[in-house]
């Protein structure tokens, strides 16, 4: 008598068949998911993920609203900056920066420098929707999203053009943009190794 065959391992996701030699950063309009999908490709990664936001606040003991009502958008910008140079100096990691992070030239040259960017893009109707009635967004307080976002499609799509890479996630779900991120980066990665 033959003994049953083994169970099945469970199923596990594909894990990628290249790494990542140094941190992944991931720019782009507030609403289009970069800590949601810098999540699901830490995980995919086995890497750690940081949101530069959540960073920012532990630095400075007070929440990202009560930074922007104290010191202002450019203030708050210049903690940004050193907050992401001190992240960008460690291991390799996913990081989701915040939607006006590249206004500070030296955040740019720094990302430029040490990461790997991917501009997460989707319809600004979309990212309207999704940031809409949100207390914790300072810059769309008593204002109407879709005229703060076309403010900010005309002032940082200029400057989210300097990412290495570009993925329109379009209003799929999470884990259909993860797939989208996965495939243009392992392009990007193989385009630089030639």
């Amino acid at each position: 008598m033959t003994p049953p065959p083994e169970p099945a391992p469970p199923e596990t996701a594909a894990r990628p068949t290249f790494t990542l030699p140094r941190t992944v950063a991931l720019v782009g309009l507030m609403g289009v998911g970069k800590t949601t999908i810098g999540r699901r490709l830490a995980d995919h990664f086995h890497l750690p993920f940081v949101d530069a936001d959540e960073e920012i606040e532990k630095a400075a003991g007070r929440s990202i609203a009560d930074i922007f009502a104290e010191f202002g958008e450019v203030g708050f910008r210049d903690g940004e900056q050193r907050v992401i140079a001190r992240l960008l100096d460690e291991p390799a990691r996913i990081l989701a920066t915040g939607g006006g992070a590249l206004t500070h030239p030296l955040t740019r040259e720094r990302l430029k420098e040490k990461a790997i960017t991917v501009w997460l893009k989707t319809d600004i109707k979309v990212l309207a929707r999704r940031v809409a009635n949100k207390p914790h967004r300072p810059l769309i307080k008593d204002r109407d999203p879709i005229d703060v976002l076309k403010e900010h499609v005309k002032t940082r799509y200029p400057l989210y053009e300097m990412a290495d890479i570009v993925v329109d996630t379009g209003d799929q779900s999470h884990a259909r943009a993860l797939e989208l991120v996965l495939d243009a980066l392992k392009r990007h990665l193989d385009g630089e190794s030639k």
